[in-house]
């Protein structure tokens, strides 16, 4: 496994995760629910998810060129910076629409159905895409990124109310913003 590949996935998906609507599901679902239950559907609607994501990624980096794979990676990761960077002031509200939908299911179901569909295709999941496709270590991509929502989600359960009081979820959705232009920068200035 390359460790520099698992390290810079596992900080770019932590910190563009971190106060998302994942997270404030997880933090909704704590209150209701047993959190080992609620954890139990969350972390497996993650890998199922990053499965599918570093597979697309894989079959990407087989059959494109690495230069068009960068350029679009380098888009992509832009324009998640500016659409989180306008982001930073969400609504609540959609999330409890949402989790009062499928409150009729079990704890893990509930768990798993919720983060599945609030996660596919969401800007965490492709982002994981883009970097099985820039890496040839589809291994250390999945498991950077899947440990990083697994601890994200568990933040969310234990102290992700404690954590709005300290840092604004405005704050911390322009950082990532801000990590997302870096790197789709860094990654543009790679391909050229």
């Amino acid at each position: 496994m390359d460790f520099g590949v698992f390290f810079s996935t596992f900080g770019i998906i932590f910190l563009a995760e971190l106060g998302d609507k994942t997270q404030l599901t997880a933090m909704a679902l704590a209150t209701k629910y047993p959190w080992k239950k609620i954890f139990v559907g969350i972390a497996t609607a993650f890998a199922l998810l990053n499965v599918g994501a570093v597979l697309i990624g894989q079959v990407l980096f087989s059959y494109l060129p690495l230069l068009w794979i960068k350029i679009v990676s380098g888009i992509l990761f832009l324009f998640f910076g500016i659409t989180t960077l306008k982001s930073a002031g969400f609504s609540e509200e959609d999330e409890e629409a949402e989790e009062k939908q499928l409150q009729t299911k079990g704890p893990i179901a509930t768990s798993f159905v919720m983060i599945l569909l609030a996660e596919l295709g969401d800007k965490t999941q492709l982002v994981t895409t883009s970097l099985a496709a820039q890496h040839d270590s589809t291994a250390a991509v999945f498991a950077g990124s899947t440990l990083a929502l697994w601890i994200v989600s568990l933040i969310g359960i234990f102290v992700g109310k404690q954590l709005t009081r300290f840092v604004s979820l405005s704050t911390i959705h322009k950082g990532a913003g801000c990590l997302f232009l870096i790197f789709g920068v860094a990654i543009l200035y790679q391909a050229f």
